[in-house]
């Protein structure tokens, strides 16, 4: 059945132009503290890279950062979702403490979640880490230790794994329900994912970074969707010194890059930050440091001027010594 539901990916995003990063997945992220004797989770979900649920510990409840982030699942299933969650913060609190032993204080980091393949439709993932480093992972309908995880690790997958109807739900959970959502949250989001915000540029001076010289700095700001390309040019000769920041996001869903360029003082006129972006419909944005023309363009700019006087001073000049001249008489001669 969820492989007629595959097709849906290519009607939703024709071209591949989704604005995500393949494999598409849906995965949820979760942290667990146990410090002086008691328990602190943070949770958040994930379609892609985008952030689209967060996990209230008050309230044991989930928040929808979105108004599509339900996806297609009725409220009951939500709630069932909930209830899920509720009693798995319940039960790996007791597992970790009363039967593996740990010791206060100790950091638990959960990924679990869905991933499409090519070829393979979606596989359901799960991965523990202790402290940082790899614990544990779910492959396959089994629990599996990780060389790091010592023999607690080992302990751990064979109580997991003797509970049969756990390892089932899961299994159930990472390759059906979960792929499921994942489409549906696709299918709900489709508008605001296929969405296309223009960027917004600016240039300004870093730091410097020694005598005679400057950092020139491109600032590329509210754009989406999330791949971009910016480069320091001269002409049409690039920059290879160009150094790109991280693409980070903003608040309201949008992301943020900069592009840096360390040149000799003297060297700056001329330069200019070029942007290209899917939103601009292939007219890119250029920046010129010093907001000045470059010389070659200012230089045809001149010439078309003086051209378009000529032509108006000899016609003018026709003009005027055609109504001085008899009907008939040559101009020249």
């Amino acid at each position: 059945m969820l492989f007629l539901l595959l097709p849906l990916l290519t009607a939703l995003f024709p071209g591949g132009d989704s604005g995500f990063e393949e494999p598409v997945s849906f995965h949820v992220m979760q942290t667990s503290s146990f410090h002086n004797h008691s328990w602190v989770h943070l949770s958040s979900g994930w379609l892609g890279k985008l952030q689209t649920h967060r996990w209230n510990s008050s309230s044991g409840t989930i928040i929808y950062l979105y108004p599509w982030s339900r996806g297609n699942f009725s409220n009951k299933e939500l709630m069932d979702v909930e209830r899920l969650f509720q009693l798995y913060f319940n039960e790996h609190q007791d597992f970790y403490i009363s039967q593996l032993m740990f010791q206060d204080p100790f950091d638990l980091q959960v990924t679990v979640g869905c991933e499409l393949h090519s070829g393979k439709g979606f596989l359901g993932f799960k991965q523990v880490a202790i402290q940082g480093y790899d614990f544990m992972r779910f492959q396959n309908e089994t629990f599996l230790p990780s060389p790091k995880g010592g023999e607690k690790a080992q302990k751990a997958c064979k109580l997991l794994n003797f509970n049969e109807a756990y390892t089932q739900r899961l299994h159930r959970l990472l390759s059906d329900t979960c792929p499921h959502f994942t489409l549906g949250l696709l299918e709900a989001g489709k508008a605001h994912l296929q969405r296309q915000v223009k960027p917004k540029a600016w240039l300004s001076s870093g730091p410097s970074p020694g005598p005679g010289r400057l950092l020139l700095v491109c600032h590329v700001s509210g754009f989406y969707p999330k791949p971009m390309w910016v480069m320091w040019m001269r002409g049409e000769e690039e920059q290879l010194g160009t150094q790109r920041g991280d693409i980070l996001p903003n608040a309201d869903g949008t992301w943020y890059l900069q592009a840096t360029l360390d040149v000799a003082a003297g060297e700056a006129a001329g330069l200019a930050c070029r942007v290209k972006h899917s939103s601009l419909g292939g007219q890119d944005l250029v920046l010129y440091w010093g907001g000045k023309t470059p010389q070659s363009a200012l230089g045809w700019i001149l010439f078309a001027v003086i051209v378009a006087l000529a032509l108006l001073t000899v016609l003018c000049i026709h003009l005027f010594c055609s109504s001085l001249l008899p009907n008939g008489f040559p101009l020249f001669f």
